[in-house]
């Protein structure tokens, strides 16, 4: 699988390509896409690097795996387009804002909407885990945490959390709550002002907020 993302995170990551395990995840995702249905569409894999070059990120919001479901994973943690009903976590989301997000939007303003495992099968969540995919966004929020200053990372859950374990908490700021899933968004995720406290550290460091 020939890799094509956006020119600052090659460089970024150009090591990670090179690596065995990139090109036996390359492998692995080629033939899942040859022998059925994945989501998202192949040219939308490297989505969220497109949309938010190296540079630019200035919030890092950490997901699991892209839907799967048809034409909702579009390559952005939590984003569907807006013509697909919001799944659950996205409407907990926008609770918790009071309005419906626009999550491109999101992005367009340096908001990293990372999945840990960019690929999955059509129905079958978790599918695409284990294969590599882990390994290359550990590397993602690496290079990040040591090459940049002042960024926000918010981590939704303890799978975002664990993850986000190798963030200098001296050098950047970390929002963690749980998740905004249905099953535990009333266990700490509602009320966290996430969006908020993730401006109000922008704004300190004399960096633009987002706007939600």
């Amino acid at each position: 699988m020939k890799v094509i993302i956006e020119e600052s995170w090659h460089k970024a990551l150009a090591g990670e390509f090179e690596e065995p395990y990139f090109e036996n995840l390359a492998h692995f995702v080629r033939g899942a896409y040859q022998s059925g249905v994945c989501y998202p569409p192949p040219k939308l894999i490297f989505n969220a690097f497109a949309q938010t070059p190296f540079d630019a990120v200035k919030v890092v919001i950490l997901g699991q795996d892209p839907y799967h479901e048809p034409g909702q994973a579009q390559g952005l943690a939590f984003y569907v387009p807006p013509q697909v009903t919001p799944p659950p976590s996205l409407k907990n989301i926008a609770q918790e804002l009071g309005h419906m997000p626009d999550l491109l939007s999101w992005a367009r303003q340096g908001v990293l909407l990372l999945n840990s495992t960019l690929t999955v099968a059509a129905h079958q969540a978790g599918s695409h885990q284990g294969r590599g995919w882990e390994r290359f966004t550990d590397a993602v929020v690496r290079v990040l945490a040591e090459r940049r200053e002042h960024l926000v990372f918010i981590l939704w859950g303890s799978y975002a959390q664990r993850k986000g374990a190798m963030v200098d908490r001296s050098r950047h700021c970390v929002i963690a709550s749980a998740h905004p899933s249905p099953l535990s968004a009333y266990r700490g995720f509602f009320g966290s002002r996430p969006f908020a406290r993730a401006n109000e550290y922008l704004v300190a460091n004399s960096i633009a907020p987002i706007e939600w």
